[in-house]
């Protein structure tokens, strides 16, 4: 299956956002739901299972300057097995113009016994936009052993690199859950904070929390293990 959706906001001259295009396809349909403080706020509710195998499915975000959009999903995203050999890919990519906003804060997603997937995320800031972009990824259902996963997050500040990240579990990712990356823990995510009013923050690491400044920008990104999604949340809620 293939899929496109594309959300467009624009600031609506009277301190609120309003969204100029909201278009999605099976399984990627996004419904608007209400405005919070001037934020418009959009859910992604998956029209079938998966992604499956063999699926490719885009997400395609611009806020213009000034606009605001927080982004949820209404269930978390399992990655399922399909057809021999396939891999599916929820490829997203946001453009965040001086001045605007965007929160993406879905929920997780859950590596199935079996998977073969890569989740690709691209973002480009201008100089002055700000950014809470929270990637979570839960390795298997209860009681199983995932299939490969791929989380790969790029975003640029001011047309400078801010972050390059890639994390890979399953059987074909050698040492994944062993203590140089996931020390057996089953959930893993992190939270980007990119926020040029916000001062820097000094570096810490507090059990399986770890905070660090980022040099390309005014970003801080915050990672975590644990050992199930409702305690990870609360390690990236900040």
């Amino acid at each position: 299956m293939r899929a496109l959706a594309r959300l467009v906001a624009r600031a609506d001259g009277r301190g609120g956002t309003a969204l100029v295009e909201l278009h999605g396809e099976t399984p990627l349909l996004l419904r608007q739901t209400p405005t919070d403080c001037g934020v418009a706020t959009v859910h992604l509710v998956g029209g079938a299972a998966g992604p499956l195998a063999g699926d490719d499915l885009r997400l395609e975000i611009e806020v213009g300057p000034g606009a605001a959009v927080r982004v949820h999903s209404v269930a978390a995203s399992i990655a399922l097995p399909g057809r021999a050999g396939a891999v599916s890919r929820m490829a997203v990519r946001a453009v965040v113009h001086a001045g605007a906003t965007l929160h993406w804060l879905p929920e997780q997603l859950v590596a199935a016994a079996g998977c073969a997937h890569l989740a690709e995320s691209r973002i480009a800031l201008a100089a002055g936009a700000s950014l809470r972009w929270r990637d979570e990824l839960i390795c298997g259902r209860y009681g199983e052993v995932p299939g490969g996963a791929v989380v790969h997050t790029q975003v640029d500040y001011a047309g400078r690199p801010l972050l390059r990240q890639s994390l890979a579990v399953g059987p074909n990712a050698p040492g994944w859950a062993g203590p140089a990356v996931l020390g057996g823990a089953p959930a893993t995510g992190s939270l980007l904070v990119v926020d040029p009013s916000r001062p820097a923050e000094p570096p810490t690491a507090e059990g399986s929390v770890a905070r660090l400044p980022l040099a390309g920008g005014p970003g801080t990104l915050w990672t975590a293990t644990a050992p199930d999604a409702h305690t990870l949340r609360a390690h990236l809620t900040v």
